[in-house]
């Protein structure tokens, strides 16, 4: 059912905003009717339909010290919504314990990409895989990360999605792992990507570089596993990570939200 669900989401959700356009600008649809068809597209949106099966392990796609936003580990959908097959995405900052990221505040309103210790870090390949897309063109943006810069990222979000999911991943690249799972690698850094639709890459050679590409706050990865290769049609899929580190302890699975993990580094006995 979680399945059917993710196929009907997006065509789902714009009919309904269709809808509403012939509504309010070309005649008057019968208001029940409209109603109930808002309703199940934006529950199917937000919250109905969730994958459930085991997680598909991979390597994670980033190395050094890294910060879990949106973490699966601790909510599920971890960004809200199930919307462009997001149910299980994590969202990969980069904090170097050597160099400052900054922060939340009022000022400045926005700042630079480089200004961020991830811009231009090695996104990785997480599994041996196919590149079945990859797109390189959306410029990076200044920061959001400002309070008015946030609401304006609430406006700016509404029209990227008007204008198609490229808008919202921004530079991305989408892999074929097998078994009917797909990874989406999200937010690059224009003019970083190395690889085009057709290549086989191997796990851990390095796709592209962190950006500020998309609907972002800041310099991140977003890496999410799916069903489909069209982030319109997918499902989300549980993933976890092979191996990483908290405070110098190996672990696997997912890092919880906010918690700090190092990744690429294997402790010898």
């Amino acid at each position: 059912m979680a399945v059917v669900l993710a196929r009907l989401r997006m065509p789902l959700t714009y009919l309904a905003l269709a809808a509403i356009a012939v509504d309010a600008f070309v005649f008057d649809l019968p208001r029940w009717p409209l109603l109930a068809l808002l309703a199940v597209a934006f529950a199917i949106y937000l919250r109905v339909g969730t994958a459930r099966r085991a997680a598909v392990e991979v390597a994670p796609p980033v190395t050094g010290r890294w910060l879990a936003f949106n973490s699966p580990a601790d909510r599920v959908p971890s960004h809200h919504l199930h919307a462009y097959g997001q149910t299980y995405a994590i969202d990969l900052v980069h904090d170097p314990a050597d160099a400052r990221r900054p922060g939340l505040a009022w000022w400045p309103l926005a700042r630079r990409p480089a200004d961020f210790p991830g811009f231009g870090q090695p996104v990785l390949a997480p599994a041996d895989a196919t590149v079945v897309r990859a797109h390189d063109a959306e410029r990076d943006h200044w920061s959001r990360s400002s309070p008015p810069a946030m609401l304006y990222l609430v406006a700016e979000g509404m029209v990227r999605e008007l204008l198609g999911p490229g808008r919202i991943l921004g530079n991305h690249v989408v892999l074929d792992l097998g078994d009917g799972a797909y990874a989406a690698l999200a937010h690059l850094r224009r003019g970083s990507v190395r690889v085009r639709p057709g290549d086989r890459v191997a796990a851990g050679q390095q796709l592209a570089a962190c950006g500020n590409s998309g609907n972002s706050t800041e310099p991140h990865l977003h890496f999410q596993l799916m069903d489909h290769p069209s982030v319109l049609l997918a499902a989300g899929l549980p993933v976890a990570f092979d191996h990483f580190q908290v405070a110098g302890a190996d672990q696997a699975g997912l890092p919880g939200n906010l918690e700090a993990f190092t990744a690429g580094s294997r402790r010898t006995a």
